[in-house]
């Protein structure tokens, strides 16, 4: 990763990233143990929840020692802001390029912390959720017209499944 620009911003970053590992293996090891087979999914991206708009402010400007920002945009009247790395988050045989930082919704309360992380999937929502017909997924988004996707909720962070990477959605939504 780009070095950071001071001391402060270096002790931030290594604050941030320090609880990753563990939210990443604790999603990987509950998929596991419901029998969902991640293996040969990307995982697209990681996101990361804030519960004031001043923390949003103070987390993108210390991804911007070591990202590019991809997008700044107003999604169900919140900012979310999204982030490339420039060294990806390195777990087991995954790399991880992405961050995402959504504003807190107003009334809403949010603990901060990693929230949810996304595979993309190369088969129909209908034949993911039959081939894990045991577990219950939440729909609601499964045919949003961009970036529809399905999710798995857990105790204190969720699971999302889609078919198109957080990166190149932006690129469309760009063009």
């Amino acid at each position: 990763m780009e070095t950071c620009r001071n001391s402060a911003d270096l002790i931030f970053v290594q604050k941030f990233f320090k609880p990753l590992p563990d939210f990443i293996d604790t999603v990987l090891q509950t998929l596991l143990n419901d029998g969902v087979d991640v293996s040969l999914y990307e995982l697209d991206h990681i996101c990361y929840r804030v519960a004031s708009i001043s923390r949003y402010d103070e987390v993108k400007l210390m991804l911007h020692t070591m990202a590019d920002q991809l997008s700044e945009a107003q999604i169900s009247g919140r900012s979310i802001a999204t982030f490339k790395l420039y060294a990806p988050i390195l777990f087991l045989e995954r790399s991880i390029w992405v961050v995402e930082v959504p504003s807190p919704k107003l009334n809403s309360r949010y603990v901060e912390g990693f929230e949810h992380i996304e595979f993309v999937i190369d088969q129909s929502f209908d034949a993911f959720m039959e081939q894990y017909a045991h577990l219950t997924f939440d729909v609601k988004d499964m045919h949003k017209k961009i970036n529809p996707d399905i999710r798995l909720q857990y105790d204190g962070f969720s699971v999302k499944f889609h078919h198109a990477s957080l990166e190149d959605v932006i690129r469309y939504e760009q063009k």
